[in-house]
């Protein structure tokens, strides 16, 4: 989204949109600049309809799909999880995995399709708030989420290929982006 010019006081008021209005989705303060994420209704189609196709095949194996590419790029990061650490049955066969990497799937794009009805990344609130509490208690950081997002990309375009565009690609890289930044705003040490 192209913005024409912010206020001397900073606010967002009076800003104008120079293309199609998009459904803002955050707007972040850097500096003395504002950074604003939109999801629009391209956007939104792109990512319902490239989900519904996918739930129609097997969402637990796209999950196992994802979640393996993610250690075939990083394998360290299977020490992340507690059930994979101290195992000795192999990773795609662990009876853990599966299930949790389908939850992790089907939680991440319902939350995109939700992204432009909802104006932000949801999933229930006390899930949110999980979500950052287990992901600091492990030490999730920067890189473990772009490596999860490169996965996740890679995943979706192989299951839908005929579908598969640089437009789908920035629908969905958008939409994780904003569930992950719900999540790390809930990443905060308890006191």
């Amino acid at each position: 989204m192209d913005m024409s010019w912010i206020r001397r006081d900073e606010s967002l008021k009076g800003i104008v949109y120079s293309t199609t209005p998009k459904s803002i989705t955050s707007v972040e303060r850097i500096s003395k600049r504002f950074k604003v994420r939109a999801f629009s209704e391209e956007q939104e189609a792109l990512v319902v309809k490239s989900w519904n196709a996918m739930k129609k095949k097997n969402p637990g194996e796209l999950g196992l799909k994802f979640f393996l590419r993610i250690f075939e790029i990083a394998p360290s990061a299977k020490k992340l999880f507690k059930f994979l650490k101290d195992s000795d049955v192999p990773v795609e066969q662990n009876p853990q995995l599966k299930p949790h990497a389908m939850t992790v799937f089907v939680m991440t794009c319902e939350s995109a399709v939700q992204l432009r009805k909802a104006g932000k990344a949801t999933v229930r609130e006390s899930t949110l708030k999980d979500l950052g509490a287990t992901h600091l208690k492990y030490g999730v950081v920067d890189e473990h989420f772009e490596v999860t997002k490169y996965a996740l990309l890679e995943t979706i375009k192989e299951a839908v290929p005929d579908m598969w565009s640089p437009e789908m690609k920035n629908a969905w890289a958008e939409a994780y982006d904003q569930l992950v930044a719900a999540i790390k705003n809930e990443m905060k040490p308890s006191d």
